[in-house]
């Protein structure tokens, strides 16, 4: 017999430690099992939902077009890149692409400076007909952007006339016209997202011998970084994708990208492949810019919308 001999188990041993490798109890505040598997199935369903449309696009994207006119299938037969290729041909996606681009960014750049001023002087300052401004500025979101499309075609012609200045089938004129979509919205945003910025920090840079415009960029302006975000997000993906006003204030020279798709449409065939991958290859610098600055972008939106 051995010299060591093994320790006697104790009654209930195994019992106890098959229970502690079983789940531990669930507590009582925990929402019920019934509850949790329904809210999966669901948010699946939704998620098959969103991306069924997605693998659609790619899948058509890399089809030659007898296969994507013909019967669909859901795994193809053949792949190619071809289409991403003759996109830049078929119409002149690059000179749309710049114009986007050209026009989304100032449009941004242009929303964010005015409404920073103007949020940080309704927020910060007491004057005659703030709560006018303030009301009318908001009211301006009730109205669907198609009313503006006849007054502006007009004033745009009529300045034209009268000054030389050709805002109608230009690109300045279309960065005026976006600006009239995002900033009422942009500086209501910014207004509650100040007023969520403590005043004691304007009132300390102001001792420390800031001016009003030194606490401004000093002190709020970083403290508001997660706001600014959004509305400079906001304010370029409404440019970006606005087809109304681009495809009536712009010409072939001028034309944005969200109009010029329809070209891939002609009246012998319309090139679907094409499309698919167009629009695949457009979709990429929003859906990138709204990757990297999603957690700026939730901050702001729940900052501003809560005071």
């Amino acid at each position: 017999m051995s010299s060591t001999s093994r320790a006697p188990r104790l009654p209930g041993t195994a019992q106890a430690a098959s229970r502690s490798r079983t789940a531990p109890p669930r507590s009582p505040t925990a929402p019920p099992l019934s509850f949790l598997w329904t809210r999966r199935v669901l948010l699946t369903l939704l998620a098959g939902f969103v991306l069924v449309p997605v693998y659609v696009m790619v899948s058509s994207s890399l089809k030659p077009l007898p296969d994507v006119t013909g019967k669909f299938r859901w795994l193809p037969s053949g792949l190619t890149i071809r289409p991403y290729i003759d996109i830049w041909s078929t119409v002149p996606l690059a000179r749309y692409f710049a114009n986007s681009l050209i026009v989304a960014g100032a449009a941004t750049v242009c929303s964010v400076v005015v409404a920073v001023f103007s949020a940080y002087a309704v927020s910060r300052y007491a004057f005659h007909g703030k709560r006018v401004f303030t009301v009318t500025v908001l009211s301006t979101q009730m109205f669907p952007g198609i009313l503006f499309l006849l007054p502006l075609f007009l004033l745009y012609v009529n300045i034209g006339n009268a000054t030389g200045i050709a805002l109608f089938g230009s690109r300045g004129g279309l960065i005026l016209t976006y600006l009239t979509f995002s900033l009422p919205f942009s500086i209501w945003m910014l207004i509650g997202y100040f007023d969520s910025v403590p005043r004691d920090l304007d009132e300390a840079a102001l001792v420390d011998g800031c001016g009003p415009l030194g606490a401004l960029f000093r002190v709020v302006v970083p403290a508001a970084i997660p706001g600014i975000v959004a509305v400079a997000v906001y304010a370029f993906m409404t440019a970006w994708g606005e087809v109304l006003f681009a495809s009536v204030m712009t010409n072939d020279t001028t034309r944005t990208l969200a109009v010029g798709l329809q070209g891939y449409s002609t009246q012998n065939d319309v090139y679907w492949n094409q499309i698919m991958a167009a629009s695949l290859v457009v979709s990429v610098p929003v859906v990138a810019g709204f990757l990297l600055l999603q957690r700026y972008l939730v901050a702001g939106l729940t900052a501003g919308a809560v005071k």
